[in-house]
C-alpha cells in the first residue's frame, strides 16, 4: 500500500527572522530515518539559509542534493517557473523522498504555494501534510505587525507587514510561538491569547524555544491542505498576481573583520537608524579558521562560529539586508563596511 500513498509535504512559513531555518535544522538532524527533501526559498538574490542547512543534512536519510535552494523571489510568485519543475524532478527520482519540507521566504504567502499542490502533475503524488507558521513571540509582543490607531484612521492605510503576517497565520494548521524564552509569563500569555484570536478553529498553537520541536509533532498532521483552500481566507484571495513591491533586499560584501562583536554593535545602530527588518550573513574574522554567522531581527543580534572555511571558499563576508522599499542602500553599505 505504501507504494500507492501520496508523499506528504510540509510547508514551513513565518515572517522574517521568526526561526524557520533553526527549526528546519533541528528537523533534519532528528529525521528518524526518513528520507527528507528540503526546498529552501529566499527573498533576495543571495542564499544564506541553504548554506546554514548543509551541515544539518550530514545525517542518514539526508544527502547534499536533498537541499534545493531557490533564491531571487518568493515561491508564491514563482510557482510555475521554479516550484513545479523542482517538484517534478524530486518525484521523478528512482528513490523519491519519504517527506518533502518547504521553507518559504519570510515574505511569502503560503496559500498560493498550497494551491500549486492542486495541479494535476502534483496532486496525484503529493499532499500537503500541513502548513506550519513560525512566529517570533518577541516581535508580536513589541507590536511589530500591528497598525497604530492613527495608521488605521487614514483612508490610504496599508501595512504590508501586517498583511503578510496575517496571511501566514490564516493558512496555518499549526503555529509555533517561537522565542518564548524572550517573554515573561504575562507577556507569553498575552501573545498566546492574541494569536489564538486570529487562528482558525482547530489550529494548534505550541510554544517553542530556539526552534526546538519534536518531529513527531511537526510531521504527520494529515491536513491535506490542498483540499481546504476555501477554509483559509486571506487578504490576497482576490488578487490574480501578487507582488512584493513593498519590500526590497540587497547584499553587502565586506572584507575580513578584526572583531565580530564590534561589527554586531555597529549593525545594531544601522538596523535601528534605517528600520531594517532582517539582516543575516557571514563574516570572515581575521586569524580565525571558522566562518562567523550573523543573524539579526530588529535590534536583536546573534553571532556564532558555525564551521571551518572550506578550501574552495573565498574568505570574504557577505550580509543580506531586507526591509521596506526605499532603503538607502548606499548609506547602509558604507556604514556596514566602516571599520
Amino acid at each position: 500500500m505504501k507504494a500507492f500513498a501520496k508523499i506528504p509535504a510540509t510547508v514551513i512559513t513565518g515572517f522574517l527572522g521568526a526561526g524557520k531555518t533553526t527549526l528546519v535544522r533541528h528537523l533534519l538532524s532528528r529525521s528518524e530515518g526518513r528520507r527528507i527533501a528540503l526546498i529552501v526559498n529566499e527573498f533576495g538574490d543571495v542564499g544564506i539559509d541553504g548554506s546554514l542547512l548543509e551541515e544539518a543534512c550530514g545525517v542518514a536519510g539526508c544527502a547534499a542534493d536533498d537541499i534545493i535552494e531557490l533564491a531571487n523571489g518568493c515561491l508564491c510568485c514563482t510557482v510555475a517557473d521554479e516550484f513545479l519543475p523542482v517538484m517534478e524532478k524530486l518525484l521523478g527520482r528512482a528513490q523519491p523522498p519519504d517527506h518533502i519540507v518547504i521553507e518559504t521566504s519570510g515574505l511569502a504567502l503560503p496559500k498560493p504555494l498550497v494551491k500549486a499542490f492542486d495541479w494535476p502533475e502534483i496532486r496525484s503524488k503529493v499532499t500537503v501534510d500541513g502548513v506550519i507558521a513560525v512566529v517570533d513571540g518577541a516581535a508580536v509582543r513589541d507590536g511589530r505587525f500591528a497598525s497604530t490607531p492613527e495608521q488605521m484612521a487614514r483612508p490610504d492605510h496599508d501595512n504590508p507587514l501586517e498583511e503578510v503576517f496575517d496571511d501566514q497565520l490564516a493558512c496555518a494548521d499549526m503555529v509555533l510561538l517561537n522565542k518564548a524564552d524572550l517573554l515573561d509569563g504575562p507577556a507569553l500569555a498575552a501573545v498566546e491569547a492574541q494569536l489564538r484570536a486570529a487562528l482558525r478553529p482547530g489550529v494548534k498553537l505550541v510554544s517553542t524555544r530556539h526552534g526546538e520541536a519534536d518531529i513527531r509533532v511537526l510531521l504527520g498532521l494529515g491536513a491535506a491542505a490542498e483540499d481546504d483552500l476555501a477554509g483559509r481566507p486571506t487578504h490576497h484571495d482576490t488578487e490574480t498576481d501578487h507582488d512584493h513591491d513593498d519590500f526590497e533586499s540587497f547584499a553587502v560584501a565586506l572584507g575580513p573583520v578584526a572583531d565580530p562583536q564590534r561589527v554586531a554593535a555597529r549593525l545594531k545602530d544601522i538596523i535601528v537608524a534605517h528600520d531594517i527588518l532582517r539582516l543575516k550573513g557571514f563574516l570572515a574574522v581575521s586569524g580565525k579558521e571558522m566562518r562567523h554567522v550573523i543573524q539579526a531581527v530588529g535590534g536583536r543580534i546573534a553571532g556564532y562560529y558555525d564551521r571551518p572555511w572550506r578550501p574552495d571558499e573565498a574568505r570574504t563576508g557577505e550580509l543580506v539586508v531586507i526591509g521596506l522599499k526605499g532603503l538607502d542602500r548606499t548609506a547602509i553599505g558604507l556604514a556596514i563596511r566602516q571599520e
